[in-house]
C-alpha cells in the first residue's frame, strides 16, 4: 500500500509538472509574440494626412481569386458621409467608440464569457478601432496571435489619430459587398446615390452588412436577415436619441429600393420622409440629427 501511494504520488507530480512547464511556454511565447507586436506595430502617424490606398484585407481578397488588389479610387469626407450612416454604424458596431481608447473591456469580457461558454470563437468583441487595424494591416483570422497584434495596432491608431480620423477611415476601407470597399462605391453600388444622401432605413441596411458583406448584392434586395436587423438598428438610434420616434417610424414606413430591384419590405404605409440634418457637430461625439441629447 505504501509502495502504490508513492508511486500514485510520483505520477501527480510528474503530471503537475508537465502542467507547469507547459503553461510556463505559453506565457513565454505569447509574452515574446507581444513584445514582437508591439516592435513590429506598423508605422500610423502617416495616416493623419495620407488615405491608404490598398489595405491587407483587399489583398487577401485578391489572393483567393488569385488577382491582384486595386486601389481604392473613392474617398468620401468625414463630414459628406450621412449623419444617418454614421450613427448607424457606431449603435451597430461600437455603441462606445467615443468614449474608448481603442479596446471596450466590457464588451471583451463579455466576449471571452461566451466562447468560454461554447468552447469556440462564438463572438467578437472588436472595436471599430480594432476593425480598422484588422482591415489596413492583417487578416480575418481570429488567431489569439493574430488578435494581439490587433490590439497593439488599435492602441497605437488611437495614440495618433482623433477619433474622427479613424471614423473617417474606416468607413471609406472597409468591405460591403463582393469588391466593393468605403462607403462611397456602396451607396452607389446599392442604392445609386451619394454617402452624403442616405436615407435611416438605408444607412441601417448597410450597418446590418457590415459583419457578413459578401453575403449581399443589389439583386437579392430585401433578406429577411437585413429586414429584421434594419427594424433593430431604428430602434437603436432612437434608444441613442440619434432619431426621434416619429423619425423612425417614417423610416420604417418608406421603402427601401435597391438599384435595379424595387424589392423591399415595409413594415408600415409609406409616409413623407423625413428632412435630413444639414448642419454638422463640430465635435465628433456625441453624433446627432435630430434628437436632443446622448443619453
Amino acid at each position: 500500500m505504501p509502495r502504490l501511494l508513492a508511486s500514485l504520488m510520483k505520477k501527480r507530480r510528474g503530471f503537475f509538472k508537465k502542467v507547469f512547464f507547459a503553461l510556463l511556454l505559453l506565457f513565454l511565447l505569447v509574452g515574446g509574440y507581444a513584445a514582437y507586436s508591439v516592435v513590429a506595430v506598423p508605422e500610423v502617424v502617416g495616416l493623419k494626412t495620407k488615405n491608404p490606398t490598398v489595405t491587407a484585407m483587399m489583398e487577401q481578397r485578391a489572393a483567393e481569386k488569385n488577382t491582384k488588389a486595386q486601389p481604392l479610387r473613392t474617398w468620401v469626407s468625414y463630414n459628406r458621409i450621412s449623419p444617418h450612416l454614421r450613427n448607424a454604424v457606431l449603435v451597430a458596431e461600437d455603441g462606445a467608440f467615443f468614449q474608448h481608447s481603442g479596446v471596450d473591456l466590457h464588451e471583451l469580457k463579455e466576449a471571452v464569457k461566451k466562447d468560454w461558454e461554447e468552447k469556440r470563437f462564438a463572438r467578437g468583441a472588436s472595436t471599430i478601432t480594432q476593425q480598422l487595424a484588422k482591415n489596413l494591416y492583417l487578416s480575418t483570422s481570429k488567431n489569439p496571435l493574430r488578435k494581439i497584434r490587433e490590439f497593439f495596432i488599435a492602441r497605437e491608431l488611437e495614440k495618433h489619430l482623433s477619433k474622427q480620423r479613424i471614423f473617417e477611415i474606416y468607413l471609406n476601407v472597409i468591405e460591403w459587398s463582393d469588391g466593393v470597399y468605403g462607403i462611397g462605391p456602396a451607396a452607389q453600388h446599392y442604392f445609386g446615390k451619394s454617402a452624403g444622401a442616405l436615407l435611416p432605413e438605408e444607412a441601417a441596411v448597410l450597418a446590418a452588412m457590415i459583419p457578413s458583406p459578401r453575403s449581399y448584392n443589389p439583386g437579392k434586395g430585401m433578406t429577411s436577415y437585413i429586414a429584421k436587423r434594419k427594424a433593430e438598428l431604428l430602434n437603436r438610434l432612437v434608444s441613442y436619441r440619434y432619431l426621434t420616434q416619429a423619425e423612425r417610424d417614417e423610416a420604417m414606413g418608406r421603402e427601401v429600393v435597391f438599384r435595379g430591384s424595387r424589392e423591399a419590405a415595409p413594415a408600415e404605409p409609406p409616409a413623407t420622409p423625413a428632412p435630413e440634418t444639414t448642419s454638422e457637430e463640430s465635435t465628433p461625439a456625441p453624433e446627432q440629427n435630430s434628437a436632443d441629447s446622448e443619453p
